[in-house]
């Protein structure tokens, strides 16, 4: 690094001239420092400020530059180039810098007020922006006709991530990933037929489920300690107890004779139907009570190659909602829930009572039969494995 001490006596006197607010003859100043040591940063920053005081921009513009050039990384001489770009009326450059600056200080804490009051007018600036553009563009869409929620919900969620408000969120399955399969969240209930029946036949399961319920035993906590679920452990609330139980009819492959006797409507109802059948594995069907005021964490399911169901059987007003993705939907009795569970999804019940709904699950429709065939295989020769070790 080059010696700088001879110039400290410049220095500390331009900076003097600044101080007391005689900008021109600090400028003139920092120029001459800035010639003769043009490697410190300061004086570019020194003459850069005066020369924004006396409104010359762009000579502001061309000193901050010389930083920036020297240290792309410096917060500081971002923001400060974004503001000289604004007071320029160059606010779509600006944008860049801030952005950067942004981006730079991503997670930080603790950060200078100066740094956090520029940050907060980037932040401001690019809400500005993103409104400015979301609205161009709707009023452009709507000129041709363009209504949201008429024509296509896959397009109405493009342009919410487009304008930043919604996230993307893919399918992570923590056990098997099959690749090639739609990024849905949820599939509508008129895409399967056989909907219809089982939804006809709510009242019978709520009937049969009411008296169940006089009786807690055949309810167990959801998710126990060592059940393949090591995303909860930390989640005490919900983890070795009932705040968020099952009864199970199929628990990964075995049927439970005593609720399939208890409750044979629901048992008949679920034969009918399309259930995955592997050994050890699937199907799940069970009822899923959710207490009062308990909330299931964000979580993403074992496999992509299959569908979760909720029926809802019990649903209290104002009970909370279902979030997979970057969607949220609500119960509402006898109408059907369907969504891909590898994608990130939460839930929560919001009221007084408990909430419950029949949940199994169901294969991917786009999966071919031969791919079932062999997903299957490979499942179950997974487990052999896993049983050998």
């Amino acid at each position: 690094m080059s010696d700088t001490s001879f110039i400290q006596p410049q220095l500390q006197s331009a900076i003097g001239l600044l101080q007391n607010g005689k900008m021109q003859q600090a400028r003139n100043a920092f120029d001459t420092l800035c010639h003769q040591a043009p490697q410190l940063t300061q004086a570019w920053f020194g003459l850069a400020y005066a020369c924004s005081q006396l409104q010359d921009y762009p000579a502001s513009i061309a000193a901050i530059d010389n930083v920036i050039q020297r240290e792309p990384k410096n917060v500081k001489a971002l923001i400060f180039k974004a503001d000289q770009l604004v007071y320029n009326d160059q606010e779509r450059m600006a944008l860049a810098f801030y952005e950067g600056a942004l981006q730079l200080t991503t997670n930080q804490q603790n950060l200078p007020d100066e740094i956090t009051r520029g940050l907060k007018r980037g932040l401001a600036l690019r809400e500005k922006y993103d409104s400015e553009y979301s609205n161009y563009l709707l009023n452009a869409l709507q000129k041709k006709g363009y209504q949201r929620g008429k024509l296509s919900q896959r397009f109405d969620e493009a342009l919410d991530i487009s304008f930043g408000k919604k996230e993307i969120f893919l399918q992570q399955p923590t056990r098997f990933y099959f690749p090639g399969l739609p990024q849905r969240a949820f599939y509508e209930r008129s895409e399967f037929p056989w909907l219809n029946a089982l939804e006809a036949k709510t009242p019978h399961i709520k009937a049969e489920l009411q008296t169940m319920l006089k009786g807690s035993e055949q309810f167990s906590p959801y998710l126990e300690r060592g059940n393949d679920e090591p995303n909860f452990v930390q989640h005490l609330d919900i983890v070795d107890n009932l705040n968020w139980s099952a009864a199970y009819f199929w628990h990964y492959g075995t049927l439970d004779d005593a609720i399939a006797q208890q409750c044979p409507i629901t048992k008949r109802a679920l034969d009918e139907v399309p259930l995955p059948f592997i050994s050890g594995q699937t199907p799940v069907a069970l009822f899923s009570k959710l207490k009062a005021g308990i909330k299931i964490p964000p979580h993403h399911g074992l496999l992509n190659t299959r569908l979760i169901c909720h029926l809802p059987i019990i649903v209290p007003e104002n009970c909370g909602g279902l979030r997979v993705g970057n969607q949220t939907r609500t119960w509402q009795e006898g109408k059907a829930l369907i969504f891909d569970d590898s994608v990130e999804h939460e839930a929560w019940n919001n009221s007084n009572e408990e909430r419950v709904v029949l949940l199994f699950d169901i294969w991917r429709p786009e999966l071919t039969e031969d791919e079932r065939r062999l997903i299957t295989d490979m499942l179950v020769a997974v487990d052999e494995y896993s049983e050998h070790q």
